[in-house]
């Protein structure tokens, strides 16, 4: 299985240390998700970071940052979105309705199946699916190895997710819950945490 980590929705300070640590741990999928943030932020942390690893970024916003900074590729964050004139590159995209899955696949290289269960981030971002309807979707063949598994995916449910068939899980409050951005210098729980996840997937 694939372990993606989806970045904190706000930037924080010790941000650009601990990527580069984890891209250090084996981190071979960041997904940069800054939801309305402004792009110089975003160009700022990608300067930070070892140019070595931009190749292992996909941006959800600013897509131009995709070809300025060598990064993997871009995420379409809704469905409805139109993908940039003229783009030539890897694309992923989110989907939240099951009867839309397969259209979704044939348009990119993967797809985050959404709100799995309750975002862990956003609590008002609640499940979208009951164990019935995943174990169909899986029946059916509509979860394979290019859907990941996104929305409260944890370490203790990894094993769930892979039962299903799901190619990977996207990993956010599970990992990042694990500093206070405004208090905590040492991230050692971070890269611990990270290792586990890491294992769990293989």
């Amino acid at each position: 299985m694939k372990l993606v980590i989806l970045t904190k929705s706000t930037f924080f300070v010790e941000e650009d240390k601990i990527l580069a640590a984890l891209f250090d741990e084996g981190l071979d999928c960041l997904h940069l998700y800054k939801p309305g943030s402004s792009p110089m932020y975003s160009e700022r942390l990608l300067s930070l970071l070892p140019r070595s690893c931009h190749n292992k970024i996909t941006v959800h916003e600013h897509f131009y940052l995709k070809s300025e900074y060598g990064l993997a590729g871009i995420h379409i964050d809704d469905f409805s979105s139109a993908v940039p004139s003229g783009y030539k590159g890897k694309i992923s995209m989110n989907c939240s309705d099951i009867s839309k899955l397969k259209e979704t696949k044939k348009q990119s290289h993967y797809v985050f199946l959404k709100n799995i269960f309750d975002c862990i981030e956003f609590p008002e971002q609640k499940s979208s699916f009951s164990m019935q309807e995943l174990e169909t979707a899986a029946q059916l063949g509509l979860i394979d190895k290019k859907v990941y598994a996104m929305g409260g995916m944890t370490y203790d449910n990894i094993r769930l997710a892979r039962d299903f068939g799901f190619g990977g899980v996207v990993i956010c409050g599970d990992l990042w819950n694990r500093f206070d951005i405004h208090s905590q210098v040492d991230f050692k729980n971070i890269l611990n945490h990270f290792e586990r996840l890491r294992k769990a997937v293989e």
